[in-house]
């Protein structure tokens, strides 16, 4: 191994010999903290909406939650396909093919965010009620979908562009342009649901507005590109770039694609069950999105970890420094359940005084909320083992291992428990599955890793 405190040589990246630590608090941190202002707009946003709009209003943004989700997996796909190709060629050496990867990633960018707009705004309406709006719910989550949905674009290239802007060296930056969007969004959701009263449609109003301001932020960042200049010649669809791209992207769109299935399958047989309960199908759903946006502190700290250490995966990856690429990945993992473990005790001593924080209800309400707390949310502590797992072998170039992980936790494993347990302990079969899931996705996941760590070991890399 190359000495780690020797002096920065002229021309090296000191992705390939910094301190391992270091360089993931550099990395890691600015995405950390952006991950987490976009979480605390998303629980802001449910706040001033269960406070203003009430309970149907928390279940429609719930049911409109999907596509974002589906934005996401876009976003995704582009951002960590091409960051992860960019890394790996740079660290390579090979800049004239980081270059092409890079011009193929922005122009994808572009094509999937006008596709998806013109996709949700024909078929918002069959959207909603496959994502399982109920009839009170449904007017308000039309007029919440029928607005964001002209921000998307702008969320999906904004996204996949922090990455990019990551994997040139500029984490802070990214973090810069999230940030600035987010809080603006939160400022406008008090002017616009406090002070104008425009109800959810002032919420949706402020959610695109913050979305372009990150977008511009994103875009402006480019003409100063430290790698190499960026030309329009540059740009473009170049078909073995895209492929490539979308390989080490795959595993990322499936985690968020299987994410998206769940949202959906949750919401159905919680109004199903919880309509078969002394609940009803509406509070169910209520807490439902209401938990959802608490758990996104939670993914922002393990997604923020895997995006801060994805450019040290891959780039020592492709100088084959197997070394950091291991202690890059225990490290990560070690972080994330020392965090995990707060975020479960949280939810654990002080769950209704946690959903009491996002408006009224009746007391049935407030009961199934900290059942489900308490239950649907009993192994937080090591669910961000899967996304930093995908992110590892995404960064990696094991395009195939990415994908079974993706895969597991959602779709080889809660999908079909959520479907079977209900059909035994109703209601509350839906709430056992997840920490379930969560179980087996981590023993999967460690396994595989486990396996990797021997090939980098023995230097038996296909």
């Amino acid at each position: 191994m190359r000495p780690v405190n020797r002096e920065v040589p002229a021309g090296e990246n000191p992705l390939g010999y910094a301190p391992v630590m270091g360089l993931i608090v550099k990395f890691a941190i600015p995405s950390i903290i952006s991950m987490l202002v976009m979480a605390a707009y998303n629980i802001t946003d449910q706040i001033f909406i269960g406070n203003v709009v009430g309970m149907l209003g928390n279940a429609a943004t719930n049911v409109a939650f999907p596509v974002v989700t589906l934005t996401m997996a876009f976003a995704q796909m582009v951002g960590i396909g091409t960051a992860a190709n960019f890394n790996l060629h740079m660290g390579a050496k090979r800049q004239e093919e980081a270059k092409k990867y890079l011009g193929t990633g922005l122009t994808l960018m572009v094509i999937f965010g006008v596709l998806i707009l013109s996709f949700i705004l024909i078929f918002k309406r069959q959207i909603l009620l496959v994502c399982g709006a109920t009839e009170a719910v449904f007017p308000y989550a039309l007029r919440y979908l029928s607005i964001t949905a002209i921000g998307l674009p702008f969320l999906l290239m904004g996204n996949a562009g922090s990455n990019l802007i990551r994997a040139d060296g500029s984490p802070a930056y990214s973090m810069f342009c999230t940030v600035s969007g987010a809080l603006l969004n939160v400022f406008l959701d008090w002017l616009f649901l406090f002070v104008f009263q425009w109800g959810i449609q002032g919420a949706a109003i402020a959610t695109v507005i913050g979305q372009i301001i990150s977008f511009i932020l994103c875009i402006a960042y480019f003409p100063r590109f430290k790698s190499f200049r960026i030309h329009p010649n540059m740009l473009g669809i170049r078909w073995r770039y895209l492929t490539d791209i979308v390989k080490l992207g795959t595993s990322n769109f499936i985690n968020h694609m299987i994410m998206m299935l769940v949202n959906i399958t949750l919401n159905n047989v919680l109004t199903k069950y919880g309509a078969q309960s002394i609940y009803g199908s509406d509070i169910p759903l209520a807490v439902s999105g209401v938990v959802a946006k608490l758990n996104s502190i939670l993914i922002a700290f393990g997604v923020g970890l895997a995006q801060g250490c994805q450019p040290i995966w891959g780039f020592n990856m492709g100088a084959k420094n197997y070394n950091r690429v291991k202690e890059a990945y225990k490290k990560a993992v070690t972080t994330a359940l020392i965090i995990g473990l707060f975020v479960f005790a949280a939810f654990q001593l002080f769950p209704t005084q946690i959903v009491k924080i996002f408006g009224s209800g009746e007391a049935l309400y407030f009961q199934f909320a900290e059942q489900y707390m308490r239950i649907y949310m009993m192994m937080v502590c090591i669910y961000n083992i899967q996304p930093i797992t995908v992110n590892y072998f995404t960064g990696t170039g094991n395009v195939h291992q990415g994908i079974i992980i993706s895969l597991s936790r959602q779709g080889f494993f809660l999908i079909p428990l959520l479907l079977l347990l209900p059909l035994f302990f109703g209601i509350n079969g839906v709430l056992y599955a997840a920490p379930i899931a969560d179980s087996l996705a981590c023993i999967l996941c460690l396994s595989m890793v486990a396996i990797n760590f021997k090939k980098l070991s023995t230097g038996n890399i296909p």
